[in-house]
């Protein structure tokens, strides 16, 4: 019997019709999602590598404790700068105690002082307020005075605790808060699909609380690896779990099942490496380092950094950064809310016959 006699389906589907099929089918879905993640792996890797590989200062800010320190001590800091193939952007103050109070604030890095006409320095580094930093520093101070004939006395005035000698525990906590904080909003949106807009909000918040006191507990409590100032630290890692699970209800609201991808590029892929924790920023390349203040993994660092090791010296600008996401998530998610994929139907009671 010829195709003809069975109609339509007797013939071969054309291009358009096996198209079709494709698009129904979950083979779509399933080969899109694996050249994500390949490229996804490129770009983590990437990203990561080129910020983190092969730090290289730029300009690293330094205090001087008076003007006559820079005139005399000008062949000492010229020898610093070859070294560093960096320039020091000195600033001057008046007093070695202004100096340290610069220091204290994280507006520099270093305190030179010059002493016995330029043949003898004091340099005064803050582990704290970077380690890869102060290590550069240290050790081209001690270089430039062996070229230079010039005596270096090296003290570290914040040094970092016992517990966390390369200074990378706050970049890890962080890190911590900010993918449980996303995946956490993953699995409600995946488990708890019945949850309304608010409900949604309100379990974000609840295990935001409870994981941020368990990391603090943990790393304080548990290992020791860290002095916590133990509320306050529970309180930005609380606030950096619930906006980086809200930016992720926000992209899901807007973008549906793809919406770990921007979540993933902005928090993981551009946030962490430029965030200054696992590299001080003077390392990073410029614009990552510019860029990684106004995310929420670099505020969170920031705000924790000197939350640990500034004590009276906490700044504002990282809790507006964070604020400033979790308000922008939830506007967006609450205005949008008829958008929200899932939440449950409210069927209206029938009228009487």
């Amino acid at each position: 019997m010829s195709d003809a006699a069975h109609g339509v389906h007797g013939r071969p589907p054309t291009r358009e019709e096996r198209w079709d099929r494709f698009k129904e089918s979950p083979f779509l879905p399933a080969g899109v999602l694996v050249l994500i993640i390949a490229g996804a792996a490129c770009l983590f890797a990437g990203s990561y590598t080129y910020s983190m590989a092969n730090p290289a200062p730029r300009s690293i800010p330094t205090a001087v404790a008076g003007q006559d320190d820079v005139q005399r001590g000008r062949a000492f800091i010229e020898a610093m700068e070859r070294m560093l193939d960096a320039s020091m952007r000195l600033r001057v103050f008046g007093t070695p105690g202004e100096a340290r109070t610069a220091v204290e604030e994280q507006e520099v890095f270093g305190i030179l002082e010059v002493r016995e006409d330029g043949r003898a320095v004091r340099f005064d580094v803050s582990g704290a307020s970077g380690a890869s930093v102060a290590e550069l520093l240290g050790e081209a101070a001690v270089e430039a005075g062996r070229r230079t004939g010039v005596t270096v006395t090296l003290r570290d005035i914040n040094p970092l605790q016992k517990g966390d000698p390369r200074g990378l525990a706050i970049f890890y906590i962080s890190l911590a808060a900010v993918i449980i904080g996303f995946v956490g909003s993953i699995q409600l949106s995946v488990h708890a699909r019945a949850l309304n807009p608010l409900e949604r909000v309100a379990f974000t918040v609840t295990y935001a609380l409870l994981g941020g006191f368990g990391i603090a507990a943990v790393v304080d409590w548990g290992l020791g690896a860290l002095d916590l100032p133990f509320t306050e630290s529970w309180m930005i890692l609380a606030l950096t779990m619930v906006t980086s699970g809200m930016v992720f209800t926000m992209f899901n609201t807007i973008m549906g099942r793809w919406a770990m991808l921007p979540t993933w590029g902005l928090m993981v892929l551009l946030g962490n490496p430029s965030s200054g924790g696992a590299v001080s920023w003077p390392l990073l390349p410029s614009p990552l380092g510019e860029i990684g203040r106004w995310l929420p993994p670099g505020a969170s660092v920031n705000a924790q950094h000197t939350a640990v090791y500034f004590p009276g010296h906490q700044h504002a600008f990282p809790f507006l950064v964070l604020t400033g996401w979790l308000l922008v998530s939830l506007g967006v998610f609450l205005n949008w809310s008829h958008r929200h994929p899932g939440g449950r139907v409210r069927n209206p009671a029938h009228a009487p016959p």
